[in-house]
This record gives structure tokens, sequence and C-alpha cells, in this order.
């Protein structure tokens, strides 16, 4: 549905997006990742067709941004970071509005509106002026007007921004109900709403694409942990049919900590083999990881 090829942006000598390619297919949930100045908000600003490349090429069913924004415009909804609103209007007033610029035809303009404010729980603030809402409940007008018009793709830059945590709950189950009908791409600093909601992750350092891969591919581990209390038994743990690496370090009183790199359905015959050479196993574990360990792994690698 989506295809970018080679996409960079830079601003003189600072390469804010560089060389950077995926492809997103429809009905997917995404998770665009990384630190502050990572990319993430220009490779959406170029995605929506509010910023051009400065090389590569940004497709959409057969579209081209740059030949074709326009008609890539009217398929996306848009939740920019700082989620721009009139304060001056009432919500109301505000989503007619942008019905009218969404170019939904004013026969269908109550029920976008009655179903968007639904869809967001503003029913109780439909009446009141921007300027007087929270926060919290700015966000909810900025996902309203993103949803006015049913688009097949939806990008959210931070929509949990201000949230309190009944309304994150309720945003996620949002997200969810949208990605039933719409490829959603959703940028967060809070890891664990991707965790929540999304399938799959692209995770941006320094301008660069560094993870491209499904989350439950992710979080697979492929490492066994065990305490010892033999500093020796790395000569023969190695020596098992699939453990490929060892790695050894003190535990503390008298005890040893062995990594394994091996998958987790070994542990039967790791500790049959400490068994059997007579060593005293007092622990065996798979080792956790999570997508904190994963977006830690991806920022503190070294630059190619």
């Amino acid at each position: 549905m989506i295809q970018v090829n080679h996409l960079s942006r830079h601003y003189g000598d600072f390469k804010a997006v560089d060389d950077v390619s995926f492809g997103i297919q429809q009905g997917e949930v995404i998770g665009l990742l990384g630190h502050n100045g990572a990319g993430k908000t220009t490779i959406m600003k170029m995605l929506t067709g509010f910023l051009e490349p400065t090389a590569g090429s940004i497709t959409v069913d057969g579209l081209s941004i740059g030949k074709d924004t326009q008609a890539i415009q009217q398929r996306i909804g848009y939740l920019p970071e700082n989620c721009p609103v009139w304060p001056e209007m009432t919500v109301l007033d505000y989503l007619r509005y942008q019905a009218d610029l969404h170019g939904i035809p004013a026969n269908a303009q109550r029920q976008a509106v009655t179903s968007a404010i639904r869809r967001t729980a503003l029913q109780a603030k439909a009446s009141a002026m921007i300027a007087t809402l929270s926060r919290g409940y700015r966000q909810r007008v900025g996902v309203a007007q993103a949803i006015l018009h049913n688009p097949a793709i939806i990008i959210l830059d931070e929509p949990t921004n201000g949230l309190d945590p009944t309304q994150i709950h309720q945003m996620r189950e949002l997200i969810r109900e949208l990605a039933s009908h719409a490829t959603v791409i959703l940028s967060t600093h809070i890891l664990q709403e991707v965790q929540a909601v999304c399938e799959r992750v692209l995770i941006m350092r320094s301008g660069k694409l560094v993870v491209d891969a499904r989350l439950d591919e992710l979080q697979q581990t492929r490492h066994l942990l065990l305490t010892l209390n033999s500093a020796q038994a790395a000569t023969y743990l190695g020596k098992l049919e699939g453990v490929s690496h060892v790695e050894t370090a003190p535990a503390g009183q008298g005890q040893y900590q062995y990594t394994l790199q091996a998958s987790p359905e070994l542990a039967p015959q790791v500790a049959a083999a400490v068994h059997a050479a007579g060593d005293q196993l007092h622990s065996l574990h798979t080792q956790t990881r999570t997508l904190e360990t994963v977006f830690a792994e991806a920022n503190n690698r070294e630059a190619a």
C-alpha cells in the first residue's frame, strides 16, 4: 500500500532522514519509534506531502508524492505532533469546518461529525470552546478531525500526549478499531503504547532506519540464563547440540551466571547436562526480551 524507497531529507549538511526504505501493507498497525531528532516526524511530514523529500520516492497505491500529492492526501488522516486547532471555535464548528476542508459532501457532514465525536468520546465537550478544553481533550479533537473522512491511512504523531490513564485506554481501543479498516502509523515516546496496539515497529536512529520487524519476532528470545556453583561449566555447555555461544559472569556467593545462545526448548537438555556433570543448578529460565530492551539495543549500536 505504502512504499518508501531511499527517502532522504537534508537541511544543509544535516541529514534529518538518511536513505530510508520500507513498505507498509494495508491494515498494518506500525509503531514508528526513535529518540527526539531521530527523524520520525520528518518522515511523517513527507508521507503526508507536507514536506518535500531531498531524495527518494513515496508511493501510495501506485500514486506518487509530488505528482499525485493531493490525491494521496485525500486518503490520509493526520494528527500532527502539536495538534493544531482553532481555540476560538467550538468543537462542533471546528469539525464542521474540517469536514468542508476534507471535501465531505454537505449531506454527509452531520453523520461524519457525529461519528467522529462519538468515537473520540467528545460528546460532553461538543459545544465547548476549544480554548476551554484541557490538553487531553484538545488531543481528542485533533484525532477526531483526522478520522472525519474515514481515511484509508491514519498517521498519528504522539496521539496519547496529555491524556490521562482512562483516556489512554480509550485511545488504544480507538486505534484498534481504526486498524480494522485502515492502515495506522503511530509515533510515540511511550513504548507501552506500541506494545499495546502495534504489530510491527520501525526504529529510527540519527535519521537512519535501524530496525524494521514484527513485534512478536523482535521479542522472541534465543537465550537461556542459568546460575550454577561452577565456573567451568562452559566447557560442557558449549558442546551441547543447539548451543551456539556461552558467556559466563560471576553472580556472587560462589555462583556463576551463564548466558546460552540457544532455543528455550533446549532447557531440559541443559538441566540434564548440569546434573550429569555433578554441578548444582540454582536457576534456569528464558531471558526476557521486551520492546524496551530492543529499543535500547537499537540505540546503543555503533553507527555503521
